[in-house]
């Protein structure tokens, strides 16, 4: 809750949590926030002074556990330094790449008497483009035939994201979003053209491919981008690379950007929507039939069963307004939400790149309590709601109606993927058994529903919707849909003929 807390506002989330298991269960929102760039911080319980480095009473070492997934953690030893040490936290959770901090309150110190003076709000630091890097752009700009644009990262704000537009519309350039952060453009915006991500559409992958100058805005080009490393040459691409980035250790790190751009995203976006547009690109024809690619990708494709999810995103994307944000679980369900639906601007989509499990109930939480006047729509896989489903009791208890869709297929569906492609028929620890979703939905007081075809959506959405409280739908699917391309027995099949 705390990093999807960071996400939406820019503002550092706060989490308090006790030593030991606290400490340990606290770890999986810092990883999340690590790879997300999301400003956070997390405040630990820790022994007192008097017992450090004696394996205490759930005593743990701060510093080696989480040293490798935040920006800084520290102990606060002395009452006198608190302000000190939370002032700096924020400077330093929310300065270049935004990230997590940990701090660790030892007991002592929490019942030591101290006069201090009050400190200043925070304020965030960060780079600026230089006049140079962007008329280099510029000149960079002029003499592409196939450009194309890859947004990403964290860090951007709603007046970031209409500079951004601005810039995009009028050089009339194709832009692609990275894996969950498909919200950055409007994707109804003609220049839109998907996103490069897991289950990418083949054309907009081969775009990528056949580009002449790639200007990534924000994102780090991590593993998920660019197809393990293979999309996009390592270290030097085929294309001419523009990187912007707000963390100057990313630029250079995996990538040798031809510009390179030290910039935080609301200042290189301020600086490029000032940026004369090139007249009569000669790139038009090339930024129409990309989106044209893009259209026909969001046509629903047929999938084993009598659920289509690929349908219920349709008629999501047609029936909620356009302030809905939806979050989503990790899982292969997750590549029908982000195929089909459309997300029309800033911070309507919320969703891990990490990868972690678990994400879809707490964000949706967070969401609602930050914007109580929007609708909230969380997507989870079974496997993945029953790992924080029991968050709906915080959504009732403090009315905040959010919807969550468990897509139920009985298993963790993308681990058995795994399992069918590289081991086929032999399955291991991904069947689920899992309980009564609609009777668990009304034993915390909320609404639940049982979707299994599609003419059920649409009313139990509306009964969903009506009833004023949290809602869980179940949407059970086939086992046998695994993606919105194949199924569970073509992938095992085909591994077989691999192998035989």
């Amino acid at each position: 809750m705390a990093e999807a807390y960071g996400k939406l506002t820019g503002r550092p989330g706060i989490c308090f949590v006790t030593r030991g298991p606290g400490a340990t269960n606290a770890s999986i929102g810092i990883h999340t926030g690590k790879q997300d760039s999301t400003p956070m911080i997390l405040f630990i319980g820790q022994v007192g002074s008097d017992a450090i480095d004696r394996e205490a009473f759930q005593e743990i070492d701060f510093r080696r556990m989480y040293g490798q997934m935040s920006k800084w953690v520290a102990s606060i030893d002395r009452a006198d330094r608190v302000p000190e040490y939370v002032s700096r936290a924020f400077h330093t959770a929310v300065a270049g790449r935004a990230g997590p901090v940990v701090l660790a309150l030892p007991d002592d110190m929490l019942t030591t008497p101290a006069g201090v003076p009050d400190t200043h709000p925070y304020r965030r630091v960060a780079a600026h483009p230089g006049a140079e890097d962007m008329n280099r752009l510029r000149a960079m700009l002029s003499e592409a035939r196939r450009p194309l644009v890859l947004l990403g990262g964290n860090g951007w704000s709603r007046e970031s994201c209409a500079d951004l537009e601005h810039f995009i519309v009028a050089n009339q350039l194709p832009a692609a979003a990275v894996f969950r952060r498909q919200d950055l453009l409007d994707n109804r915006n003609a220049c839109y053209v998907g996103d490069v991500a897991v289950g990418m559409n083949p054309a907009l992958e081969k775009r990528v491919r056949d580009s002449d100058l790639l200007i990534v805005i924000g994102a780090r080009l991590g593993e998920w981008t660019t197809n393990s490393y293979s999309l996009i040459q390592v270290p030097c691409p085929n294309q001419k690379l523009v990187h912007i980035h707000a963390g100057v250790e990313e630029l250079g790190s995996v990538y040798q950007a031809d510009l390179p751009i030290n910039a935080g995203m609301p200042e290189f976006a301020a600086a490029a929507r000032t940026l004369p547009a090139i007249a009569n690109p000669p790139w038009l024809s090339w930024t129409s039939a990309a989106r044209a690619d893009y259209e026909r990708w969001q046509q629903p494709t047929e999938m084993p069963g009598t659920l289509n999810l690929a349908r219920v995103m349709v008629h999501l994307r047609e029936r909620m307004p356009p302030e809905t944000i939806v979050t989503n679980d990790a899982g292969n369900f997750a590549i029908w939400v982000h195929r089909f639906y459309r997300y029309t601007g800033f911070r309507t989509q919320l969703a891990p790149t990490s990868g972690a499990m678990g994400y879809g109930v707490p964000s949706a939480v967070a969401a609602k309590l930050v914007h109580p006047d929007r609708p909230v729509l969380s997507f989870c896989g079974d496997g993945g709601f029953m790992m924080t489903g029991q968050e709906l009791a915080t959504a009732v208890q403090y009315d905040a109606p959010i919807i969550v869709f468990v897509v139920n297929n009985g298993m963790f569906g993308t681990i058995r993927m795994h399992q069918e492609r590289e081991y086929p028929g032999r399955v291991s620890g991904t069947s689920l058994r899992n309980p009564d979703f609609v009777a668990l939905a009304r034993a915390y007081g909320a609404h639940g529903e049982r979707v299994t075809r599609d003419d059920e959506f649409e009313p139990a959405l509306q009964r969903s919707l009506a009833s004023g409280k949290s809602a869980v739908i179940e949407l059970v699917i086939d086992p046998e849909a695994i993606t919105p391309r194949t199924t569970l027995a073509a992938v095992r099949a085909e591994a077989m003929r691999s192998k035989a």
